[in-house]
């Protein structure tokens, strides 16, 4: 746990009390400040009081009280509306935070000698697998590694601070919305495409909560920038004529004077006197496609950054094993293979496997994002057939009428079997793809529950079949 400093003997108001708020919670005690806490809902305050920590109604709190509130990230700020906790907070003059942003200004604290270093990871896709990648590059360098942010753990969950260590810490519009005074040593923006766009007003107030993650860096910082999409290639080039930091464009899609990129898999640095080979990205397993290939330069950016020798870094990204829900094969029956790529919770993240595979049976579907997957229309020529699941199957039926076959299975088990039955009838190598394009709220509480429950699916298809080939 990092205690947090700078609230010693003061009051803070901790709303939402899931992974976030719960561990803020415990920092803050441990650091010695005073808690208020509160949710909404039932479920959060029992599992507050089930860890021994009191609550407080917020409602009919004195809010003067207050240093600052301390809001869970799912928490609405601005959009649709503010939550009433942000209009109490801004009604009574008290500072309204985020987990992140409690960790910028501990950090901010720590003395020179013994402050560790921060990599910060922010995009609309890739952002996750770039996390995990750099934080296994680190770890395979001999760093001392600490993974988390929006992934695995909670910032304030994490090991606390020593000069020694190494945070990266993926961050989410929602989390950078919240945070200040974050600095981080490297900053890394993937790429920018349309999602969230209810929670932050439209796409500016989208693309504004991306920008914050480059916020504060000055000279001795670098930006890690992706070059292949407009808004990013905006953002590079307006941070560029400021000036103010080192800049390491990157690219999967084209050859740069100097920068990181990626051409056909191959993953080349030029950002010194000549341009390098840093590593075949083919041969990575579990690095696969053009998407990948820009988190790979991403990671490698960033290493650099931090220190990391050039060598370690491209061994690191040859030797990653694979982030679970993104692309990851779990099971084979036969000459049927199942891709479990549950984190693409919009049709860009699903665009990124689905360009992966020639062609493929693909479950969709879940709590739909706005624009639906009519951007996915060129690729609808590789599904064999689609499985629609949940409350996005009567919208993905009508785009997909008369250009792909489809069928509405409803659950998440059900699609799975149909789509094994229809794959391995086939009689030809085939892969089974759940890469949703959809928020998984209507039937999971994440994507993580929903990329588990189609494992167990994969299982339960898998025991069946041992058992035929045994008899």
């Amino acid at each position: 746990m990092i205690p947090i400093r700078g609230f010693e003997g003061r009051k803070v108001a901790v709303f939402g009390l899931g992974r976030t708020g719960l561990t803020a919670a415990r920092a803050l005690v441990a650091g010695g400040a005073q808690v208020a806490l509160w949710d909404d809902g039932e479920k959060g305050r029992a599992e507050a009081q089930a860890e021994g920590l009191a609550l407080t109604d917020l409602n009919t709190a004195d809010w003067s009280d207050f240093a600052a509130l301390m809001l869970s990230p799912g928490v609405p700020l601005t959009h649709p509306k503010p939550h009433w906790t942000v209009d109490r907070a801004k009604a009574s003059g008290v500072e309204i935070l985020g987990d992140i942003e409690l960790f910028a200004r501990t950090l901010a604290l720590v003395p020179e000698h013994k402050r560790p270093k921060v990599a910060a990871i922010t995009g609309t896709n890739g952002k996750s697998t770039t996390t995990a990648l750099l934080g296994h590059v680190c770890r395979m360098a001999g760093r001392d590694t600490r993974i988390g942010g929006n992934i695995g753990f909670g910032v304030l969950g994490l090991p606390d601070m020593h000069g020694g260590a190494v945070y990266v810490l993926e961050l989410s519009s929602y989390q950078l919305d919240l945070t200040s005074s974050l600095k981080p040593d490297a900053a890394v923006l993937l790429n920018i495409s349309p999602d969230h766009l209810d929670r932050h007003g439209g796409m500016e107030g989208y693309v504004n909560s991306k920008k914050r993650i480059l916020l504060n860096q000055v000279k001795g910082d670098t930006a890690v920038i992706g070059v292949d999409d407009e808004w990013c290639q905006r953002i590079c080039t307006e941070i560029t004529a400021a000036n103010r930091r080192t800049i390491r464009p990157i690219s999967a899609s084209k050859s740069m004077g100097r920068g990181v990129y990626a051409l056909q898999g191959v993953l080349y640095d030029a950002t010194g006197e000549r341009v390098m080979t840093v590593a075949d990205l083919l041969r990575a397993r579990s690095l696969p496609g053009r998407h990948n290939w820009q988190n790979a330069a991403a990671a490698y950016a960033a290493a650099r950054a931090l220190g990391i020798p050039a060598e370690e870094a491209a061994e690191g990204l040859m030797t990653f094993p694979g982030l679970a829900h993104r692309m990851e094969t779990v099971g084979q029956i036969g000459r049927v293979r199942f891709i479990n790529d549950s984190k693409a919770t919009n049709a860009d993240a699903a665009r990124q496997a689905m360009s992966s595979y020639p062609n493929f049976y693909w479950i969709g579907g879940g709590q739909p994002k706005a624009g639906g997957i009519e951007a996915l229309a060129d690729l609808f020529p590789r599904i064999n057939k689609a499985y629609l699941i949940g409350e996005g199957a009567d919208e993905f039926g009508r785009t997909l009428e008369g250009k792909a076959s489809y069928v509405k299975t409803g659950t998440l088990e059900a699609a799975t079997a149909a789509a094994y039955a229809d794959a391995a009838a086939s009689g030809e190598d085939a892969v089974v793809l759940l890469s949703p394009a959809c928020a998984s709220f209507d039937q999971f509480s994440d994507f993580e529950q929903r990329g588990d429950a189609f494992r167990a699916a994969v299982e339960g298809l898998v025991r069946p079949a041992a058992r035929g080939a045994r008899a």
